[in-house]
This record gives C-alpha cells, sequence and structure tokens, in this order.
C-alpha cells in the first residue's frame, strides 16, 4: 500500500466514481471496505492520517457495552456483541478476550451487577467471550492483587473483547485497498462540488504536492466524525449542527499498578461514566473522562481536571495511588455524538448511528461507536447506493477477513501485532542487519519496523510512525520524543528527504508530544 500508487491511481481514473469517502478513520475506512468489496468503485479522502482522530484515542475496547446495558439499551447492545465477535474472527491477531473484574463494597453491588451480567452474557449467546460469575473477597484479590482491600466484599468477573484501534485502521486501509478501494491520506476537501444543485463531486488538494484535483462521484459519503457539522456546512451554510462533541482523556501508568491479566470496570463514575483500568501494552490504562468540548482539534488537549479526575478514581479502587509524576503519557478523543432532545449531558446520549442525507444529496454517517463500525459501513452503503442508484450488491463483510489476519500471531513474539505481515517484515530483517536493532531501550520498536511502516503503510511523518503505525507516544511520551531523530533519520532515506525536513519533523513531533506529558 503506497501513497504514489494511491495519488497515480486517482489521475488514472476516467469518469466518474461510485463513491467518494471523506474521512479515513474507523467509520470511513470501514465504508471504503464495504463499498469496494461489493465491487463498487471508491476513493477515500483523509486530511490528516488514518486515525489520527477519535478512532486512534479510544480506551482499546471491542465490547457491547455494559453502559448502554445499564441505559437499557438493549438493541445497540446486542448488535455491539454481534459485531464484537465477528471482528474476534476477523482480526484476531488484534482482538482478543480480557477479563474484566467489577470490585464490590457495598452489599447490593455482588447481586445487582451480577444479574446485569449474566444478561450481558445471555445478549451475546453463542458469539460470547466468557462466562460471568461472582468472586469473593480472596478471588477478586487473587485476580486483583493491588486491588484496594478496605471495605472489599468479593466481585464480579466477566469477559470482554481489547483491540489496538490504530493498527486495526492501518490493517483496514490495507483491506480495503486489496479490495479495489483507492485510499489517500493528506489530501483535503476543499469543497463540494455541484450540478443542478445535486452533490456531484468534491475538489481536493493533496498537502505534500499542493495540487488541487476535481473528482465526480455518483454520491459522495461524509464520514469525518466530529468535524461531520463543517461538511455539511460546505453543502448547505445553513445546515443545523448535530454533532455534540465529548472529550474523552486516557492516563497511562507503569504495570506495577495493575499487576496481572485482568482489567478492572468501575461502573459509575462521579461524572456518570464507566471507568476502566486495563492492562495494554505492557502498560496499564486509564480512562475515561467525559466532558462536552466546543473545539475540535485533531490534537485534542487533556485538560487539568480530566488528569485529576482519573488520578482521583484510579486511587479509591488501587492500593498503590498514581501521582503526575507516575503518567507515563496522556491523551484524548473527541467523540462524535449525535444530538438528542432527551440527553441532558454527554454521558446520556447514546451511541447509536445516525445516517443523513441532505437535499442535495450529501450522505452523512455520524455517531455509531468503534465496535460497530463495520454494520455502520453496511447501512451507510445500502442508502448510498439506494441514492446514486447503482445496481444493489449484497454485503460480504461479515466475513471478510482483516489485512493481517492470523489465528496464532502470538508466535510472532514482539511483531504479534503485524499478524501474518510479521512473515515480511523477518524478511525485510534479512535486508539489513540494522533493521533489527531497537530505536529506544523503552521500546520493543525496531528500526526494520520504520522501513515497513513507510514503503508498506503509507506512514509520512514521524508523529504518523510513533502516534500510530506504533503506539510508542501513547505509552511513554518522553521516551517517544527521545526516539524521535532516529525515526526522523530513517523515514528521511526512505522518503528521499533532506536535513530540513528532518528537522522539521522532531520539530513538529516534539510539539505533539508536548501535550502528552505531564509535568
Amino acid at each position: 500500500m503506497k501513497r504514489e500508487n494511491m495519488i497515480a491511481q486517482i489521475e488514472r481514473h476516467k469518469g466518474e466514481w461510485d463513491f467518494i469517502v471523506i474521512g479515513g478513520g474507523a467509520t470511513g475506512v470501514g465504508t471504503a471496505i464495504e463499498a469496494a468489496s461489493r465491487g463498487y468503485k471508491v476513493l477515500l479522502m483523509e486530511q490528516s492520517d488514518f486515525g489520527k482522530g477519535t478512532s486512534s484515542r479510544s480506551t482499546k475496547l471491542v465490547h457491547g457495552g455494559v453502559r448502554y446495558l445499564q441505559q437499557g439499551n438493549l438493541t445497540l447492545v446486542l448488535e455491539a456483541l454481534k459485531e464484537r465477535g465477528l471482528l474476534r474472527k476477523n482480526a484476531p491477531h488484534l482482538v482478543h478476550d480480557l477479563p474484566f473484574i467489577v470490585p464490590n463494597y457495598d452489599w447490593w453491588e455482588g447481586p445487582f451487577y451480577g444479574i446485569g451480567l449474566k444478561l450481558y452474557d445471555m445478549l451475546a449467546g453463542k458469539e460470547g467471550f466468557g462466562s460471568s460469575k461472582l468472586l469473593s473477597k480472596e478471588e477478586t484479590i487473587k485476580h486483583i492483587p493491588t486491588v484496594e482491600p478496605d471495605g472489599l466484599s468479593g466481585g464480579v468477573i466477566y469477559y470482554d473483547g481489547q483491540f489496538d484501534d490504530a493498527r486495526l485502521i492501518i490493517n483496514m486501509a490495507e483491506t480495503a485497498y486489496e479490495q479495489g478501494a483507492v485510499l489517500v491520506n493528506y489530501m483535503k476537501v476543499d469543497s463540494l462540488i455541484k450540478s443542478n444543485s445535486v452533490v456531484c463531486g468534491v475538489t481536493a488538494t493533496d498537502l505534500e504536492a499542493s495540487k488541487t484535483y476535481e473528482l465526480r462521484a455518483k454520491a459522495v459519503i461524509n464520514a469525518t466524525g466530529v468535524f461531520s457539522d463543517s461538511v455539511r456546512k460546505m453543502d448547505d451554510v445553513n445546515s443545523t449542527n448535530i454533532v455534540v462533541g465529548s472529550q474523552g482523556t486516557h492516563i497511562v501508568l507503569d504495570r506495577s499498578f495493575l499487576p496481572g491479566d485482568s482489567a478492572i470496570m468501575v461502573p459509575h463514575t462521579d461524572d456518570g461514566r464507566v471507568l476502566f483500568a486495563i492492562p495494554w501494552h505492557d502498560t496499564i490504562l486509564v480512562g475515561t473522562t467525559d466532558n462536552e468540548v466546543n473545539d475540535y482539534l485533531l490534537e485534542p488537549i487533556p485538560k487539568e481536571g480530566e488528569i485529576e479526575f482519573l488520578l482521583t478514581h484510579t486511587a479509591r479502587y488501587l492500593t498503590k495511588d498514581p501521582k503526575r509524576s507516575d503518567i507515563l503519557s496522556v491523551f484524548s478523543g473527541l467523540r462524535p455524538l449525535v444530538k438528542s432532545g432527551d440527553a441532558e449531558n454527554t454521558a446520556a446520549i447514546s451511541r447509536d448511528h445516525t445516517i443523513l442525507i441532505s437535499r442535495s444529496g450529501l450522505v452523512t454517517i455520524c455517531g455509531g461507536k468503534w465496535t460497530t463500525y463495520r454494520k455502520m459501513a453496511e447501512d451507510v452503503i445500502d442508502h448510498a447506493a439506494h441514492l446514486a442508484q447503482l445496481d444493489e450488491k449484497p454485503s460480504v463483510t461479515a466475513r471478510l477477513q482483516i489485512h493481517g489476519c492470523h489465528n496464532h500471531a502470538a508466535e510472532f513474539g514482539d511483531l504479534e501485532i503485524y499478524g501474518s505481515d510479521a512473515i515480511a517484515i523477518k524478511e525485510l530483517y534479512r535486508e539489513n542487519k540494522s533493521y533489527k536493532d531497537i530505536l529506544h531501550p523503552k521500546f520493543k520498536t525496531t528500526h526494520g519496523e520504520v522501513v515497513w511502516a513507510v514503503r508498506n503503510e503509507m506512514a509520512r511523518t514521524v508523529d504518523d510512525f510513533l502516534s500510530r503505525r506504533t503506539r510508542n507516544l501513547l505509552l511513554d511520551a518522553k521516551a517517544s520524543v527521545e526516539a524521535a531523530p532516529s525515526v526522523a533519520k530513517i523515514m528521511a532515506k526512505e522518503l528521499g528527504k533532506n536535513r530540513k525536513w528532518m528537522k522539521n519533523q522532531i520539530e513538529e513531533f516534539n510539539r505533539i508530544a508536548n501535550n502528552y506529558i505531564v509535568e
């Protein structure tokens, strides 16, 4: 998957595309897979990097949504549990089971959450990841040795899924490409083209080459998440905003705070959200907050109150209380929630997805959640194909394996996240002995992985590699800053860039990373 080849395909393409998709997050890339796998001609454009926004900043869970079970939204839970099972089958190298413990400190919590989680098991049916059960105090401590023992009466264990969101986005983009889609990062849509008041294409600029294109399509799909309203206003400046932005912040801690293989789930925090503490890539991920925001940034900045909220709630449930100095990294993501007249706050807004078709024919898909991206894509292509008067073609994505699919990826050791691509990366190591060198003592990432990301995964910047092709920025921000010069040097050689480019890349990455570091 090479960017220059994608640009060449755009320039060779004659006539209309069936679909142009704006947005390279989970929803957009999922939509490209859905369209291409049905045999439609689809072009996707992302203004930054694939998954740069919300889709790389999740809590890393593939789940039915215990929170939505509490809200009584059984339809969403059922749909998400089904999609959770499909995703584990189609991307087993990135999705796996994870036990969650709900510690109980009041007499009623065991029976209350026990019954609720049995319902969760029942809704999952044959796609279940494991049966929930009540735990004694001793069993709870065995699973979570660092859980706060004072007042602990027991716990409930249940099972859900965990994944690496940014890595899945990259593998999804490769899947879309293999199905015939054209996908380009750093291609910004500037405006919509209309003919007889009907949307029929876009103007877009290749930000690397500063070249503008006019591109036609039978239908244009807006899958830009929190930026959905800005695209809708390209269509109609008077359109009413539909997105409510909610900022979710996570902190990353050393594994000593939560040793073992189990996660903690706190069903109800002070702001009404579910809180998780999860083992992830040899660290502990704690999140998330829920604060309404009005400014939608590609790099959301964590607020001091969010950091303190997470530290305070973590300290309530663990014997080892984390301090600011213990935070290895902090990151925020913006959830694109769709406005609801009944919701009093963002924690109460459902994750049901919404499809809107404007009078001029712009198709917008918004809302939803990571786990249900495939179903969202199926629904939006059903609508868009009908709008574009294309031949109906059935969806095949429920059984379509994601690029890298490998049922025993753990055998690849540190290259497990690459799935079947690990074999090719090991071959790459034979090309140059230095490719096996480690980038930084804090990481297992090699020089060869940088080369692989540039050659095969469309990594164009140091941030692309350290944030999304690997997760190093999220795992240890300060160590990532130290690794950046080595990454820039390797990338410059692969991309044919000069020292000025390297200097600019290091400075830009340091600027981004500064927001991930807590002083």
